[in-house]
């Protein structure tokens, strides 16, 4: 597999490089250099293939001969072995349902971050020698993807994780999601916003002493082995409805970063058939601004209650302009922009549990709001089924929920768990000095699996 930088289609690198390095030397994102079209048959088949099954058809196809194929299939069939249901919607009186959620929480953190994050530990703990310099793993996170990806590389020999969150500004079970564990993981606490956390984990990228004393790489959506599996659960979803006779599609997908949604519209240039995918986002709305007024203008984060998609300048965007050729108008063709208020969003939970007793995560909801507002504005006579992703249990957000639906929430034996644990994380400010001096305490330490 080769790929090459968003900033320069010229500068090629293969893929265990590109895992590890993360970002291009330009800073740009990496990008395959070939997108291939999965087959025919197998697309007309789909509904035939387990979800291990067609991630695999998936990852071969874009890794090439990056990986055997026999060590490929146990990096998949380790790293994703729980599921991703479409579950579907259905008022009383109606005879068929038209709206699909898609659970992606179902994995070890309770969010969709698990695929990437499974995937990509086992990817890098493949690649990595035993004798190679310690890797250390920066991770910003707004809420859910610190949580993942400590799960993803706890007690994985030769790595070191630091995870920076911003100071009160995700759940108090995301906290602990991200400061217990110990071990090989670790965690600082930001003075800032999520903006301030992704600047500094990109700042030590481009300085150059940090680079020659420590191996960094990212775990955050910049890095290609985090977007590769999640292209997977689209190809699942529409399978499972393809099963229903379904096949005219559309997706709604929660995005702050941007790297969920780009995942599916990869796996669309991949062959999957999709009517429109739907951008839905807080008040942080850099994408549907751009797409309605064409001017492309990133603005400080807002936190709202949809925590995790607290981002004001998503990084993945790049990659998504780079899919269709940098052309605005071919974008539109395939991507629609909905923003919604903490008041729309607590509003969307409440008619959620009223109309279909179901219990979704404020990222879910705002999905499902931006769904209903592209039936509003669809053509009356459009005959699709409508997918939208929850990308967290609702459990991680129990301040949000009004008293009669919070009691009602199942909460996870991994969540009670928690509870009982207490929080260890390094108070910083949203300074690059700081975060250096930080960093440049790991010179000389080993990253095993053992207590710091």
């Amino acid at each position: 597999m080769k790929l090459y930088s968003t900033n320069n289609h010229e500068l090629r690198t293969d893929f265990q490089t590109a895992v590890f390095n993360s970002m291009p030397a330009d800073k740009g994102l990496y990008m395959p250099l070939h997108i291939p079209r999965l087959d025919a048959d197998f697309i007309d088949h789909i509904e035939n293939y387990t979800l291990a099954e067609i991630a695999f058809k998936v990852a071969a196809a874009l890794l090439q001969d990056a990986i055997p194929a026999a060590d490929l299939k146990y990096i998949i069939d380790e790293a994703i072995n729980f599921d991703a249901p479409a579950v579907p919607l259905q008022e009383a009186g109606e005879t068929q349902p038209d709206s699909y959620v898609l659970e992606l929480f179902h994995g070890p953190s309770l969010a969709f971050k698990d695929f990437g994050a499974r995937f990509m530990s086992r990817i890098m703990g493949y690649f990595l020698k035993n004798n190679e310099k310690t890797l250390d793993v920066l991770v910003a996170t707004s809420g859910d993807t610190g949580g993942a990806v400590a799960l993803g590389f706890l007690g994985v020999p030769n790595t070191r994780v630091t995870i920076l969150y911003p100071k009160g500004k995700v759940s108090d079970i995301q906290e602990l999601q991200l400061c217990t564990n110990g071990q090989n993981i670790h965690a600082l606490e930001v003075s800032g916003t999520f903006d301030d956390c992704q600047a500094l984990v990109k700042q030590a990228f481009a300085d150059e002493e940090l680079n020659d004393k420590l191996r960094l790489t990212s775990a955050n959506s910049i890095n290609i082995a985090r977007l590769i599996p999640q292209s997977f659960y689209y190809f699942h979803a529409y399978a499972q409805l393809k099963r229903q006779g379904k096949t005219d599609v559309v997706f709604s997908v929660p995005s702050g970063n941007f790297g969920n949604i780009a995942a599916g519209l990869l796996a669309h240039k991949m062959g999957l058939p999709v009517r429109q995918f739907i951008a839905a986002t807080n008040i942080n709305d850099t994408v549907p601004r751009y797409l309605e007024s064409g001017v492309y203008e990133t603005r400080p984060s807002v936190q709202t209650y949809a925590n995790a998609m607290d981002v004001g300048a998503p990084s993945n965007w790049t990659r998504i302009m780079d899919l269709f050729g940098n052309d605005l108008e071919e974008v539109r063709k395939i991507v629609t922009g909905y923003t919604f208020t903490d008041e729309q969003t607590l509003q969307g939970i409440k008619e959620l549990y009223s109309r279909f007793h179901y219990i979704a995560c404020p990222h879910t909801s705002i999905a499902w709001l931006a769904l209903e507002k592209y039936k509003e504005n669809t053509i009356a006579d459009a005959d699709f089924a409508g997918i939208f992703a929850s990308t967290a249990h609702a459990c991680k957000f129990p301040d949000i929920f009004p008293e009669d639906i919070k009691s009602r929430i199942e909460v996870p034996g991994q969540v009670k768990e928690l509870l009982g644990k207490s929080k260890q994380a390094t108070p910083i400010q949203a300074d690059f000095g700081e975060f250096k001096r930080y960093l440049n305490t790991y010179q000389g330490q080993e990253g095993n699996a053992t207590s710091y």
